[in-house]
């Protein structure tokens, strides 16, 4: 894919080496797709061989009032993404640009500034360095309540930053849970005023490009933490691509869609 073709993801280099990844689809409240992803993915390919290139922050459109609204799928998006055969409809887990993202060498500041459901909050667990939200948004762990689980290696990254039970509950029970509460947690880093979120995203990446911040070092850490991670995220994002494309086809996901179309709680079944 090329940068001039992106249809969902605005993308912002500057000359201090911030450059800016925003999830811009507005009109679904930033809900993100197959291409969306395809489109990160190219973000950090291009950032890679950019030299200048010292830190991403990834945010939402304010637009959409919405940091993102999670993923989103119909039909006829198909004869769009038959444009971009690196897509692979089967990776719903989302693996090539989670290990992408886990493979980078360089800081990842997500600013999350409005609500974050599904992938929107799967993502930065697994791709940022650093989180920061705004203090009116809020995390959707809604996964349960559309019978299927989560991806982005979420099911191991949730239980390594807040342990077995909490996440079992969160998980469990589809959560939605507040930035205060995010914070708690140990989820994100700061909360703030939605007015200081980018300044602030910007402040501390500013902190971690030279004069101010050894990217080499940084880098180095980066790769050092992560490195005994990665085979476990793999083998994760395997089995929650196994277990997707099963829930993706039982009557409980189908129900769960009918509800949501009638506003209604589902009904579930448990096949």
């Amino acid at each position: 894919m090329r940068i001039e073709d992106f249809e969902d993801t605005i993308y912002k280099k500057e000359d201090n080496g911030i450059y800016t990844a925003t999830i811009s689809r507005p009109e679904a409240r930033n809900a993100v797709t197959y291409i969306s992803f395809l489109e990160l993915y190219t973000v950090l390919e291009d950032m890679e061989q950019d030299r200048n290139a010292k830190v991403l922050i990834l945010t939402g459109d304010p637009k959409g009032n919405a940091f993102t609204s999670g993923g989103y799928f119909k039909p006829e998006m198909m004869e769009q993404m038959k444009k971009y055969p690196e897509i692979d409809l089967m990776d719903i887990a989302q693996k090539k640009v989670c290990m992408k993202f886990w493979n980078f060498s360089k800081p990842v500041i997500a600013a999350i500034n409005g609500m974050a459901i599904g992938g929107g909050i799967t993502m930065p667990l697994a791709c940022a360095d650093l989180i920061y939200m705004a203090e009116d948004a809020w995390l959707g762990f809604f996964f349960s309540k559309r019978g299927i689980i989560p991806e982005f290696a979420c099911s191991f990254l949730l239980p390594l930053l807040i342990g077995f039970q909490k996440a079992k509950e969160i998980l469990y029970f589809g959560k939605k849970v507040t930035a205060q509460k995010a914070y708690e947690l140990g989820l994100i880093n700061k909360v703030l005023p939605i007015e200081d979120l980018i300044p602030y995203a910007r402040k501390q990446a500013l902190k971690l490009i030279p004069p101010k911040g050894p990217s080499l070092s940084l880098k180095l850490m980066k790769k050092t933490m992560h490195s005994y991670f990665k085979d476990i995220l793999d083998r994760t994002l395997d089995l929650e691509n196994r277990g997707l494309r099963k829930a993706l086809t039982s009557k409980d996901f189908n129900e769960s869609m009918k509800a949501i179309k009638e506003k209604r709680d589902p009904v579930f079944i448990g096949r």
